[in-house]
């Protein structure tokens, strides 16, 4: 599988401010591999703007369509009117591994319900405009067992066809090259085989 992720380093984030009816919804958006990743977001939101209305949030620690590791909060607001909007924005964009917590200042103007699940769901989505991305793309372990004089010639194969090296354990007759073969390909290894005159073994997975 393949998916996109927000492209912004560990405990690092982006901001930016929408203003509706003199309210300013403040966002912040990190990536998020685990849902500690989001708490430290959520944390720090909290600590920059202790005296904001609310800090409402969502995140989906996952790939697109995750199913566990996902949350949303409203955070004093009427329910179903912050959380959830946010939530279907970052599932609508078809994100993965990103957390998102909107900081309000209420600026003195009732939104009602409609207009609250309006606000929070337009402010993540312009949010969602300058987010930096980069594609994830899921990966499955394979052992594959060369001699020593092909060793160059598979990495120089594999790395043609976007296939990294994770490992590579010698032993006396060779190398045992652990790689990480995209889940959503399948493996076919036939055409280094042949390159290699047949030097080439499929072990199985660590």
């Amino acid at each position: 599988m393949r998916y996109p992720v927000p492209d912004l380093p560990p405990d690092r984030w982006r901001e930016s401010v929408t203003e509706v009816e003199k309210s300013r919804f403040i966002v912040w958006l990190c990536h998020a591999p685990d849902v500690a990743a989001f708490e430290r977001l959520l944390a720090e939101a909290r600590r920059a703007h202790p005296n904001a209305s609310h800090h409402c949030s969502t995140y989906i620690a996952g790939p697109p369509g995750e199913q566990n590791a996902i949350g949303f909060s409203d955070d004093g607001e009427p329910g179903g009117t912050a959380g959830r909007p946010m939530f279907q924005v970052l599932e609508g964009a078809r994100l993965g591994q990103v957390g998102c917590v909107v900081t309000r200042y209420f600026g003195g103007t009732k939104l009602g319900t409609g207009g609250l699940a309006r606000a929070y769901a337009q402010a993540v989505a312009r949010g969602l405009e300058e987010l930096p991305r980069r594609e994830v793309v899921e990966r499955t372990a394979l052992r594959l067992k060369v001699d020593f004089a092909g060793e160059a010639e598979a990495r120089a194969w594999l790395e043609s066809h976007d296939v990294p090296v994770d490992a590579a354990d010698y032993a006396s007759d060779g190398v045992a090259l652990t790689v990480g073969w995209p889940s959503d390909a399948d493996v076919d290894l036939t055409p280094l085989e042949a390159r290699l005159r047949g030097r080439l073994t499929l072990l199985d997975a660590p």
